[in-house]
């Protein structure tokens, strides 16, 4: 168990309620950040020692600091909602705090602890609770990170850490929450790899992507799709979502979890939503020849991608070299949008939850 306890050290000059109500009238994603962030440092000799809720500032790092140069790095996303009561709330942030350990394990680094983890997101929604959008697609996004902050040139796991988690109010992922997009299918490149770090959450996952999503942004793609490393066979994930298939008896098929693929808790918390609502789900090997054939054929009604930051977002068009073909009629189908309204309603608390998924901050 951790010891840790947050200090509070609450900004000196926070943002004027006219200057953030500005900021969240449109704040998009990822550009509008709160007043503070929480801190934690990690030394061989000490542990993990001075939690703090702090101001958001800068962070100095040294020109030689590990993370600059051997990428030891990981981070996570979730969100606070604001509840119909005018509180907040977390949604499984216990899942959260175990796959950021687990990424530490994979990236040779010391985990931080994760009672500390979940204190860390509810101290910060706490103290920065104005932030909270009160929209229907508004939330709190929440970013915890660690890097290793060592000084030394030397290829080894580092012996010192920062812990961090800032927070940005945010709206819709994508432009129209409500629309489908159209992916790339990435032919040349490919996210990740057996016996690589495909299921971590660490930066260098995402810098690997961002070519084949450039290339997919060039084509007018939204976002691109990535088969399997060894056989360039099977569809894994998109860059930074995974992805279900609806068949026309209402099965759902999502690739099975790998090395390769990041375990969503998005993923996880659907396959449980469905199952709990009378369907079949298969986490089975899926082909891009097979997703091509049962689209032509009719067989596959719907496909949909799914993760912290974009929810459910229904795929209405796959393109690549050698392939253009339209899912359904590239509208949103019923089963992505009642999944979605399952999934947002125990999000927000606006129905009950059997699963303890939900969790109220204030």
């Amino acid at each position: 168990m951790s010891d840790l306890t947050f200090e509070i050290e609450t900004n000196a000059a926070p943002r004027s309620a006219g200057d953030r109500a500005a900021l969240m009238a449109n704040p998009g994603f990822g550009k509008v950040f709160t007043d503070h962030m929480a801190i934690v440092r990690y030394s061989a000799g000490r542990g993990w020692h001075d939690a703090k809720i702090t101001a958001r500032a800068p962070i100095p790092l040294d020109p030689a600091a590990a993370v600059l140069h051997y990428a030891q790095e990981i981070f996570e996303g979730l969100k606070a909602y604001r509840t119909a009561d005018g509180g907040a709330a977390l949604f499984r942030p216990e899942a959260n705090a175990l796959r950021f350990r687990r990424s530490a394990e994979r990236m040779a680094m010391v985990p931080f602890p994760e009672e500390a983890f979940i204190a860390a997101q509810r101290k910060l929604v706490e103290i920065d609770r104005d932030w909270i959008p009160d929209t229907p697609d508004g939330s709190l996004y929440l970013r915890p990170f660690m890097i290793a902050n060592e000084v030394f040139l030397g290829v080894k796991p580092a012996s010192e850490y920062l812990f961090i988690t800032i927070a940005s109010a945010v709206g819709s992922y994508f432009k129209d929450p409500n629309g489908t997009v159209t992916v790339w299918l990435s032919e040349h490149y490919t996210r990740a790899a057996p016996g690589g770090t495909g299921a971590a959450k660490c930066g260098g996952n995402y810098a690997a992507s961002l070519a084949a999503q450039a290339e997919a942004a060039n084509q007018g793609c939204e976002q691109v799709v990535f088969l399997d490393a060894a056989e360039r066979r099977y569809v894994e994930e998109l860059g930074g979502m995974n992805v279900f298939f609806v068949f026309e008896d209402g099965t759902l098929l999502t690739p099975p979890l790998s090395d390769s693929i990041l375990p969503g808790i998005t993923r996880d918390s659907i396959i449980t939503l469905a199952r709990e609502a009378g369907m079949t789900v298969r986490e089975e090997l899926y082909g891009i020849d097979q997703w091509r054939d049962d689209v032509r054929s009719g067989r596959q009604t719907e496909a949909f991608a799914c993760g912290t930051a974009a929810v459910i977002t229904p795929i209405g068009r796959v393109r690549g070299r050698e392939d253009d073909f339209t899912i359904g009629n590239a509208v949103a189908g019923p089963v992505a949008r009642r999944l979605r309204t399952l999934l947002v309603d125990i999000q927000r608390g606006n129905t009950s939850d059997a699963h303890g998924w939900f969790q109220k901050v204030f």
